[in-house]
């Protein structure tokens, strides 16, 4: 298998392609212990906790003093108040390509409720692209990837049922936030569709699970 994912959900994102790049850094430091050794690079996305775990951030720069990080510009400050050197952080910027000689990392502009990227990472013989905290991945191609990572939050019929059931309470704060900042399984599936080829995989990521 040439990606593992440690969590995909609201309370954790961590998913590690070809055992050497971490892309989200939401889970506890014990989750990536068996795997942290290995790694060269951290691809973060945004600033919220499910993606951003400070403890953990913070953990992995001790251990790994020479490791290194990319994100876009809105993560610089909060790397460097988790301790991590700006010597090692690598500021990327949408739709440029940067090569890191066993792969390549291309930031994809995505949009939620604050500042968000996606990646595409292109090694030789793999490629992926990882997208999830979006309301829309329009203007996006990606043809004949190896391996999609795309949100895939809720079911839009099922939503609409839950904010139908809600109305007479006015209690349906979530099911709009959802809508407004995630991709729905029926968006990601048509990005599929479009993009697939014949051997491609693909990964419904970041899907909520009622609680």
């Amino acid at each position: 298998m040439n990606y593992k994912i440690i969590s995909s959900c609201s309370t954790g994102n961590a998913t590690i392609i070809k055992d050497i790049v971490l892309v989200d850094c939401g889970v506890t430091f014990k989750r990536l212990e068996k795997y942290y050794k290995n790694l060269k690079l951290v691809l973060l996305t945004h600033i919220h906790s499910d993606h951003f775990k400070k403890e953990t951030i913070k953990r992995l720069t001790k251990e790994r003093p020479a490791l290194r990080f990319a994100c876009c510009e809105w993560l610089l400050k909060p790397l460097l108040g988790c301790g991590v050197s700006r010597k090692n952080i690598d500021i990327l910027e949408i739709g440029t390509r940067y090569d890191y000689k066993l792969f390549k990392v291309v930031p994809i502009k995505l949009y939620h409720d604050v500042p968000q990227c996606g990646y595409r990472v292109l090694f030789d013989d793999y490629k992926v692209i990882y997208m999830t905290d979006t309301n829309t991945v329009e203007g996006i191609s990606a043809k004949n990837y190896d391996l999609y990572l795309v949100e895939a939050n809720y079911d839009e019929d099922e939503m609409q049922e839950r904010i139908n059931k809600k109305q007479q309470e006015c209690q349906y704060v979530y099911e709009f936030r959802a809508k407004d900042n995630h991709l729905s399984k029926q968006q990601a599936s048509e990005f599929l569709l479009e993009n697939m080829g014949e051997n491609s995989e693909y990964v419904f990521m970041h899907e909520h699970i009622e609680r």
